[in-house]
């Protein structure tokens, strides 16, 4: 939440005249463009194996990247994130056991320095500004070209952001108003709450939930209740689509 807070007041705290959209795309580019770092370390989060093996050939090609890191779920994003410190990340916001959002706000937390780009099949409204408001650097759908991957590895690398161009301007524009005037959706579920509902939308069990999240079955099954009160779902298949709405989960 804090790092939430602080975004939004870098974005609301601006001058006259001043254009916060430009400034989030051109963040850390003033003068000349800096040349990249060689020796870069990029990590690849996606629980898709083939995937992975596509993008770390893609990476490989690029100048200046020296080593390719592999992730198969959120929550070895932010493990390798923390103990090899990469300069970027690439995740997929729907990755499994820890979705893209919550796993980028741990990184920022836990191994500031490390920029995260989201790459998704989706480039809603709603997941650009869960992207930003979680601390991502940019965003890449995957239908983008090799040579855009490398644009937006460079930006990145260089302190600054990359938004792919289908991203509407707008919907980027409304985010940033929204944030200025302290309007930006709150979150209606902690981030353990949305670890859960992603995790019951995954099909996993309360037993194994609570195996993976070192906690008491009872303890899985109150949030589970709470939750359920808390969004006025009253089944299992509710709690699903919620998490297949939410992006929490991709059917």
């Amino acid at each position: 939440m804090a790092a939430k807070r602080a975004a939004a007041g870098r974005i609301g705290n601006r001058k006259p005249g001043h254009d916060p959209v430009q400034a989030l795309l051109t963040a850390g580019r003033s003068g000349p463009p800096a040349a990249p770092p060689r020796n870069a370390r990029i990590l690849v989060a996606d629980d898709h194996a083939l995937i992975r093996a596509g993008i770390r050939a893609l990476l490989e090609k690029i100048r200046g990247v020296s080593e390719v890191l592999e992730a198969r779920d959120g929550r070895e994003a932010v493990h390798v994130s923390v103990n090899r410190r990469p300069h970027v990340v690439l995740l997929d916001p729907a990755i499994s056991g820890l979705n893209g959002f919550d796993a980028t706000a741990r990184i920022a937390r836990k191994a500031p320095g490390v920029r995260v780009i989201m790459f998704s099949r989706q480039s809603g409204e709603e997941f650009v500004a869960r992207s930003l408001r979680a601390g991502a650097a940019g965003f890449l759908v995957k239908d983008a070209s090799p040579a855009e991957l490398e644009v937006a590895i460079h930006a990145v690398l260089r302190g600054g952001a990359y938004l792919s161009p289908s991203v509407s301007r707008h919907v980027i524009q409304r985010y940033l108003a929204a944030a200025q005037k302290g309007g930006a959706k709150p979150d209606i579920l902690t981030g353990r709450q949305r670890e859960i509902v992603q995790l019951v939308g995954e099909g996993w069990s309360s037993k194994e939930i609570a195996g993976l999240l070192g906690v008491s079955i009872k303890t899985v099954e109150t949030h589970r209740a709470q939750i359920m009160k808390r969004l006025a779902i009253r089944d299992l298949a509710g709690l699903v689509r919620y998490a297949v709405r939410m992006g929490l989960v991709i059917p």
